[in-house]
């Protein structure tokens, strides 16, 4: 048993803070907070354009902290697909930064998404893109049109 806690927990912790650095690197931000509320606001604003079911279906491969992330607030019985088009998906992720926006929040949506695509297996990309609206399909860098 780790010497701190619970492994899982320990371990879902140290994987969060490996996804958080990576997006990061990848984004050249040098700003962990600000990745970690942008890997959250496109987590939650994507899972309220999916159904219920794939939504679940995608939280399962994230690592648990970051699956608590996904559902935090989430009321599933009087969730609607609020986010039909681009910039309504835009604009739920740039809520997140009220007092300092992302430039160009399509950009760094697609680099999330980026990311995500080499975390999660392919097949369930391939879910996730097939239940969105085509705007939005159109930020995930690899989505067939």
């Amino acid at each position: 048993m780790s010497a701190h806690g619970l492994e899982v927990l320990d371990h879902t912790v140290q994987l969060t803070h490996k996804w958080i650095d990576e997006l990061d690197d990848e984004l050249g931000w040098g700003d962990r907070h600000r990745t970690f509320r942008l890997l959250r606001a496109v987590l939650q604003t994507l899972r309220d354009c999916l159904p219920v079911n794939e939504s679940a279906d995608f939280a399962a491969q994230l690592p648990i902290l970051l699956r608590g992330v996904y559902y935090e607030h989430w009321r599933p019985g009087k969730a609607k697909s609020r986010h039909r088009t681009l910039d309504d998906f835009l604009q739920q992720l740039q809520a997140s930064f009220p007092d300092d926006p992302v430039e160009e929040s399509a950009d760094a949506a697609s680099a999330t998404f980026a990311f995500l695509t080499e975390k999660i297996s392919g097949g369930e990309i391939d879910d996730v893109i097939g239940c969105l609206p085509k705007e939005i399909q159109k930020l995930w860098p690899f989505a067939v049109s």
